[in-house]
């Protein structure tokens, strides 16, 4: 159960009319629409009240002594729910969790602006926003309605940020233009300089100017310390529905595509532009200038340093395709069980010539 004195719970519950509508799930003939659910819960600790979930083969015994009132499901567990618990059937049942877990938990806060915070006359600030204590808004910025702007957090000079926008506490945002629904955690740092200079062996780096900016699409979410730097003269973009972790570099006039997955500790370099609905596992590097097809997958750890065209998986350093790269695990296996089984045999007639026929 969500502890109350940190989320917030609607009050009266949902129906599962309402659920299967917020839901996107399919109600048991027969069922009361009416019946109200109050919370959701994990299937060994949900009560009758309360709205549970499974989709892995991994809880299939737990979905069967479940106590839960109701369950999300995919059709093919259907047969594992305890009669007297309601089935509720969900092409995406991750999906559908997600969903309904929304509707018991809103987003919520209460509107106002602090009296530590620091906002400049000339900045317009919508309808229902919050401006926490110590937070700095800076002039000419624009942020819509229902934006929430968390302590310490600071936005820049020009910024204009969409409706319903969350910026995290101790996060920076500069040199952006951001659409709805755009979630900066605590402590990025976006629209910071590139690492742009040029070099010389005697003179030293010089620095070259960043001149763009960052785009954001809408319904972005930027993880906690990551960064995403500023393009150099064009824009580095980041594309609607996108999600980047936590810790992640994206460098100055990197563009992603619409609804990719950056998971934690990418380094994507400069000018690297992603498809649509790229996924790159955690501590996946990329080289500078890269074009990643639209569906590709990255496996962790990968270093890429080659275009990869769309829908390719890849892994290993240098990343190459999925199943070649396993072929080579695997021969690489068997090479080192013959190596140790080798080096055995040369011991033990080392042993023999050396200390046995001695003796």
């Amino acid at each position: 159960m969500a502890d109350a004195r940190f989320f917030h719970k609607i009050e009266g519950g949902l129906t599962l009319a309402k659920l299967a509508e917020v839901g996107e799930v399919v109600l048991p003939e027969g069922i009361d629409a009416n019946k109200t659910f109050y919370d959701v819960a994990d299937l060994e600790n949900a009560t009758e009240n309360d709205v549970s979930w499974a989709f892995i083969p991994a809880v299939r015994n737990a979905l069967k002594n479940t106590k839960a009132g109701a369950v999300i499901v995919p059709e093919k567990f259907k047969e594992y729910v305890p009669s007297g618990t309601v089935a509720l059937i969900s092409q995406d049942a991750h999906r559908s969790y997600g969903l309904v877990a929304s509707a018991f938990y809103p987003r919520n806060f209460e509107a106002g602006i602090s009296s530590s915070a620091h906002v400049d006359p000339t900045a317009k600030i919508g309808a229902g926003c919050r401006i926490a204590a110590g937070a700095v808004i800076e002039k000419n910025v624009i942020l819509g309605d229902g934006c929430d702007i968390h302590a310490n957090a600071v936005i820049e000079e020009g910024v204009q940020m969409g409706a319903l926008c969350t910026v995290g506490a101790n996060a920076t945002v500069s040199h952006c233009i951001a659409g709805h629904k755009v979630y900066i955690y605590p402590g990025a740092q976006v629209g910071q300089d590139g690492f742009g200079f040029a070099m010389s062996p005697t003179k030293g780096p010089q620095k070259c100017p960043q001149l763009g900016r960052v785009i954001i699409g809408d319904d972005v979410e930027i993880g906690s310390c990551t960064t995403v730097d500023r393009g150099a003269m064009g824009d580095t973009v980041i594309g609607s529905g996108t999600r980047i972790d936590n810790l992640c570099q994206i460098a100055h006039n990197v563009k992603l595509g619409r609804c990719c997955v950056i998971v934690a500790q990418n380094g994507i370099a400069g000018s690297c532009e992603f498809g649509d609905g790229v996924v790159s596992a955690g501590q996946v590097g990329y080289a500078g200038h890269l074009k990643i097809g639209s569906g590709a997958q990255i496996g962790a750890k990968s270093g890429v340093m080659s275009n990869v065209e769309p829908m390719k998986k890849m892994m290993g350093a240098p990343a190459q395709e999925g199943h070649e790269f396993m072929r080579q695990m695997v021969a690489l296996r068997g090479l080192t069980k013959k190596k140790t089984t080798q080096v055995k045999a040369d011991a033990k007639i080392w042993f023999w010539k050396k200390f046995i026929k001695k003796g």
